[in-house]
């Protein structure tokens, strides 16, 4: 470690979320270029450095700065370089001239101890003096508490996110309750804060670290896509993050649920905030589950009526619906609520476009929405009418609320959306937060229809919506399964409805867009979808390479996501000198590589640009799933410009840089929601949790027009016999049920018994 002392001539590049800085400090008359995270270091201030020297190919050498701490000016000079630079607010050149001059070596200590004599110099007022003396202290108090900080290992980073929440309360937190760390600061879990702990001297028997373990660890399920967890699965987990007994932690419990951090009910422990998103959702929905029928059924002339404006749009559609999907209409006509299920080929575009157009000639306002870019765009496609994703709908505004478990909308309870109908496509993929910001956002009165495929995999996030509101009971639902006849000529609907029926798919090659390869041998495959990629799939589709997608179950292996990917980027975009590339982790991200966004970052700025490089378009939020291409990599500037859907274009520093990952072979789970020309699945072997039916289901359904397995027979007909999923700990049925009772003073099974039964009853014709 080389450590230097100098002043700071000039800053290079800020980014002004995280700190990173590149700087350029002068050190005995020599430049020396800087890379770190410095938090409010301003032009002029003195700098002493600690860290390792690069060598940068384009920029030279420069020092990468792990510790710094400013330090007061020694000399008039230095003084008055500080101050005349700008770092407090209200001293120019010439005022700072005019201090140094008249307090010389004491100026600092002026400042600080006597702030009343600044008045002696012309030009400050005795306000303008108060003014300067905090700024002085304010800049002291922080440069002391990241010093704090430091001494328990904490990084430049991390310190500046602490420092920012809780200002001069740090010290007392730090000491009393480091874990309070873990719930109010992104970027810091219980690991993290459970480690300063231990270095502060907190025992690992601690009441605070015992509640922060449980919380965590409901937390954490939650990433699972779980809502609660069982009390004794509740236990047994936390023991095992703490290592304590599982005893000493059931009285906690009772701690917790008065501090309003836990819910507990019918021995199901949930974090505070997603029981009550399960309760809200139930309240809404049935706010909303307004029959037109009332209490008196629809006349039989008025049924009539509504079957002869159906078949009418018919006509002009110049299309036929079967009983089923005209029932589907009718009760989304007559329902505040309505859901539509169903899978490939079963006829649900169309009976979209159906209600649309019976809405349109209501004269009622339309507004369609999806869970992802990529499915707006489809049900755009599909339609002829302007689909936008869940959040632009919503007005995302980036911030994130005080619980930081959703973000604001613009539009919630008091700026509803001004729609008379709302349909929702690819429901599977909405998890519970994104739910309930959503029912906020809808007046009572206004129709909502849900749509999706209620066997594909459920939401990345927490929760199983479309399936705990069909199980409900509370709502109609229909349940399209009839697969007409254009999509049957397609082997791959017929293949998927076969895999979610249980039963064998042929393998003989004889299909036109369903093919599978037996390849055993980890390094054929890898040859062969390298050549299926590249090449033959591309020209047998008519697509890009890019478009070509490569899924897979899992992310680890000889088959996962890791090794895939890399393997895919040296054959599809392999090092060239035109294209600059940047190391990460274990392997490098290069312009041209296909890359995926792997978590949602609702403060993320996108924009579009004209040709001309004007910009266009611009909004906020860039999600899990989200895939794009890199165009450029500047490593002057650290940061890495990716263009995504809709040439959105978004600049990552590089310390965000684990946002990002490549994305020429993805999990099947990362793919929901989208739709790609051609798949290809290399299926070997891998844990029977994870190799099951509902995958298979889902991945065979994201192509479009060719979908090729690569692997062993034996293995997709083990997925196809293994129904075992993991199950997801979620409470809405019961929320949905429990207000259902209470409103109405029974169940209320009838309607969708009815929806169901009809539906089971027409898969026959």
């Amino acid at each position: 470690m080389e450590s230097q002392k100098g002043y700071v001539d000039h800053i290079i590049y800020r980014n002004a979320e995280n700190g990173y800085t590149v700087l350029v400090l002068i050190c005995e008359g020599e430049e020396l270029t800087c890379v770190g995270i410095f938090k409010d270091i301003e032009q002029g201030e003195t700098l002493e450095v600690t860290g390792e020297y690069v060598d940068h190919p384009v920029y030279g050498t420069q020092l990468k700065v792990k510790e710094y701490r400013s330090i007061p000016p020694e000399d008039a000079a230095s003084m008055e370089r500080y101050l005349g630079s700008g770092a407090m607010k209200g001293i120019g050149p010439a005022l700072a001239a005019r201090i140094v001059k008249k307090f010389g070596g004491d100026t600092f200590r002026i400042i600080e101890e006597e702030p009343e004599r600044l008045v002696e110099i012309k030009g400050i007022s005795e306000k303008k003096a108060r003014e300067i003396a905090t700024q002085a202290e304010e800049k002291k108090d922080m440069r002391e508490a990241m010093v704090f900080l430091q001494q328990y290992g904490i990084s430049n980073t991390l310190a500046v996110k602490i420092y920012n929440t809780y200002g001069m309360n740090v010290y007392g937190i730090m000491r009393e309750n480091p874990y309070k760390l873990a719930e109010d600061i992104s970027g810091i879990g219980f690991r993290i804060a459970d480690e300063i702990a231990s270095k502060i001297g907190i025992h690992t028997d601690s009441d605070y670290r015992i509640r922060s373990g449980i919380l965590y660890t409901l937390l954490q399920a939650t990433q699972e896509g779980h809502c609660y967890l069982p009390k004794e699965e509740l236990l047994v987990r936390s023991a095992q993050l703490l290592g304590v007994d599982k005893e000493m932690m059931e009285p906690q419990l009772a701690n917790m649920m008065m501090e309003k951090k836990i819910v507990i009910k019918n021995n199901c422990i949930y974090a505070m905030t997603y029981y009550y998103a399960e309760l809200n959702c139930a309240k809404m929905l049935h706010d909303l589950n307004i029959s037109m029928e009332g209490e008196d059924k629809l006349l039989p002339s008025e049924e009539a009526h509504m079957e002869k404006k159906i078949r009418r749009i018919e006509a002009e559609l110049e299309i036929e619906l079967d009983e089923l999907q005209r029932k589907a209409v009718m009760e989304s006509v007559k329902n505040g609520i309505f859901i539509l299920s169903g899978g490939p080929g079963t006829g649900k575009t169309t009976t979209i476009n159906t209600m649309i157009r019976y809405f349109e000639k209501e004269g009622m306002d339309i507004l369609l929405a999806a869970p992802t870019g990529r499915a707006a765009k489809r049900m755009t496609e599909a339609t002829g009418y302007e689909a936008r994703t869940i959040h632009r709908m919503l007005e995302l505004n980036g911030a994130l609320n005080e619980e930081r478990k959703s973000v604001n909308f613009e539009r919630n309870e008091e700026n509803p959306l001004e729609a008379d109908v709302i349909i929702i496509d690819e429901m599977s993929m909405v998890d519970l937060h994104l739910f309930q910001s959503l029912l906020r956002a809808i007046c009572v009165g206004t129709r909502l229809i849900m749509v999706g495929d209620v066997d594909q995999l459920p939401s990345v996030g927490p929760g199983q919506v479309l399936k705990d509101l069909i199980a409900s009971k509370q709502f109609p639902v229909v349940i399209l399964q009839k697969i007409f006849r254009q999509a049957g000529e397609s082997d791959i609907v017929v293949n998927a409805h076969r895999i979610n029926h249980g039963e064998s798919i042929k393998l003989d090659n004889k299909s036109k867009d369903f093919f599978f390869l037996e390849r055993n041998d980890v390094n054929v495959i890898y040859k062969h979808m390298v050549q299926l990629v590249s090449d033959k799939i591309p020209r047998y589709v008519e697509a890009a390479p890019y478009e070509v997608q490569v899924l897979t179950p899992m992310r680890k292996g000889n088959l996962g996501v890791e090794v895939l990917n890399k393997i895919l980027q040296q054959y599809l975009n392999p090092p060239d000198a035109s294209k600059t590339e940047h190391p990460y982790g274990e392997g490098v991200f290069r312009v041209g590589d296909k890359v995926m966004q792997v978590k949602n970052n609702y403060q993320m700025e996108w924009e579009v640009v004209s040709r001309y490089g004007i910009p266009i378009d611009k909004g906020l939020g860039i999600f899990n799933g989200d895939t794009g291409i890199i165009k450029e990599i500047n490593d002057y500037s650290q940061t890495m410009v990716v263009e995504y859907d809709e040439k959105r274009r978004v600049t990552y520093a590089y310390a965000q840089l684990d946002e990002v990952e490549l994305a020429y072979a993805i999990t099947i789970h990362k793919a929901q929601g989208s739709e790609y020309p051609a798949v290809i699945m290399p299926l070997l072997s891998g844990p029977k949790m994870l190799f099951n039916r509902n995958l298979l289901y889902t991945g065979v359904t994201r192509a479009k027009k060719c979908v090729t397995v690569l692997g062993s027979s034996k293995t997709l007909e083990e997925m196809i016999e293994n129904q075992s999923e993991k199950g997801r700990y979620t409470g809405l049925r019961e929320r949905i049920r429990e207000l259902g009772i209470e409103k109405n003073g029974k169940e209320n099974n009838s309607m969708v018994d009815e929806g169901i039964a009809f539906s089971e009853k027409m898969s026959g014709l």
